[in-house]
């Protein structure tokens, strides 16, 4: 359990050092762009897959966890533990984040709010985007890493590339969060709290039901 925990750690302190970092430093200097950014998220979340998914199942994000117990795949006193571990890996890597670019800035905005998932438009279309964002990348981590006929050995590749994906076409609406953890720690960090219940309460949402359609229509057919 400790090494899970630690695994979910790192792995969550990784993804969004990289992800939000690319966010703040394209916010910065201009570079690498909107496309960089949604790359990097998939890129990253790949690696950490490919690296961590023995160790811990490679959650890296308290709506997986929540949607793993779910659908029977994990046990429910695991789930806080893995929350807690995941928020604080977000957290340690958003203030990492905000050290190492404080010299380059005057005011959070300059560096995006540090990755700061922020609506485009109104906190009811973010809330829809985000629902269905993460009702479709629970989806594809339960059919390509966990139904019994999938080819697991592709999974990371299949997961990266989702996350890539929808961070490449939503991303300018909603911020592609998808994750609860990613949204708190670059709140916390630069202060910036608005909307976080969006980031919050729809990934989670979406995550559940990706979980009860799985069980329910898609986990029969193994």
């Amino acid at each position: 359990m400790q090494k899970s925990l630690v695994a979910e750690l790192l792995g969550t302190y990784i993804l969004v050092f990289a992800g939000t970092g690319a966010m703040a430093i394209g916010a910065i200097t201009g570079e690498p762009g909107h496309a960089g950014i949604a790359l990097t998220f998939g890129f990253v979340i790949v690696a950490l897959i490919y690296s961590f998914a023995h160790i811990s199942g490679a959650h890296f994000n308290p709506a997986v966890s929540v949607a793993f117990w779910i659908m029977g795949e994990f046990e429910k006193s695991k789930v806080l533990p893995y929350i807690a571990a995941q928020v604080v890996g977000a957290i340690l890597a958003s203030y990492s984040l905000y050290f190492l670019l404080l010299e380059d800035i005057t005011s959070m905005q300059q560096a995006a709010y540090l990755g700061a998932t922020l609506p485009h438009g109104s906190a009811l279309q973010s809330f829809g985007f985000e629902l269905i964002l993460t009702f479709i990348l629970m989806l594809v981590i339960a059919a390509s890493a966990v139904h019994g006929k999938a080819i697991k050995d592709f999974a990371g590749i299949a997961i990266g590339f989702t996350v890539g994906l929808e961070a490449m076409f939503a991303g300018p609406i909603t911020g592609a969060s998808m994750n609860p953890a990613r949204s708190i720690g670059p709140a916390l960090a630069s202060g910036n709290f608005d909307y976080l219940w969006i980031y919050i309460i729809a990934t989670t949402l979406g995550a559940m039901l990706a979980a009860k359609v799985y069980v329910n229509f898609i986990k029969g057919t193994e």
